[in-house]
């Protein structure tokens, strides 16, 4: 499709000036992008590590129903788009992480304004190393691949990516997450360090089920899902 892209050389978020864009009435499908962020925003209020030219830092502007499922589409959209720029394949953690060989290097943010969804993306794309107190828990395509990846591709395989997934229906996208994400069912995981239990899919909603150690089933709406030590 056509769109419109606004490439910044350097940008507090992407998010913010893609909600403004969005309240100006931009079509759907249009992308706020940066070669660094000086205040990126990730989920639960955190901070993102936007290293200067080396990850993909974008925003779109989504104007489709806001569902909890949207969440699933962008992870769904971008583990694809990586697979197909770096021939990386990428496991989802519920719900917003991008894992390849268990380190995070990608992660989403899905902002409902009232004009539009605002599908934050940003993914570690040719970062040779990660600040100290990350490089346990963090990679990135280069590191994965041994080599520079194109992040003009890669930009273009997520648009597209995105194009395709997020107008699709809720129990759609719940069943192709199921079947691309190792934590959706029968895994052993923690989450917020209080609930401890196996996965056991996701709701008609997309979220994320656990089955306790005494029987019970519980959903998780938000928090840290981790593997369980």
């Amino acid at each position: 499709m056509n769109r419109a892209v606004y490439w910044h050389k350097s940008i507090p978020s992407t998010m913010i000036e893609a909600a403004r864009l969005a309240a100006d009435g931009c079509p759907s499908g249009t992308i706020v992008g940066s070669d660094e962020q000086t205040a990126g925003q990730g989920r639960l209020g955190r901070a993102w590590h936007s290293a200067p030219g080396d990850g993909l830092y974008v925003s779109y502007i989504a104007r489709v129903s806001n569902l909890p499922a949207r969440t699933l589409a962008a992870g769904i959209a971008a583990r694809a788009a990586i697979h197909t720029a770096a021939a990386v394949t990428c496991d989802l953690r519920w719900p917003n992480d991008l894992l390849a060989n268990n380190k995070k290097c990608g992660g989403i943010l899905v902002n409902a304004e009232p004009a539009a969804l605002i599908v934050g993306i940003g993914i570690n794309v040719n970062h040779e190393r990660f600040p100290a107190d990350l490089t346990a828990v963090a990679t990135s395509l280069r590191i994965e691949t041994g080599h520079t990846v194109n992040r003009d591709i890669l930009l273009d395989a997520l648009s597209n990516e995105l194009d395709i997934w997020l107008p699709r229906p809720p129990k759609e996208l719940i069943a192709e997450f199921e079947r691309v994400s190792s934590y959706a069912r029968g895994k052993r995981v923690t989450a917020d360090d209080t609930l401890i239990g196996t996965t056991a899919g996701l709701d008609e909603h997309g979220f994320l089920l656990v089955r306790q150690n005494n029987g019970k089933l519980t959903r998780v709406l938000a928090g840290n899902v981790r593997p369980a030590p």
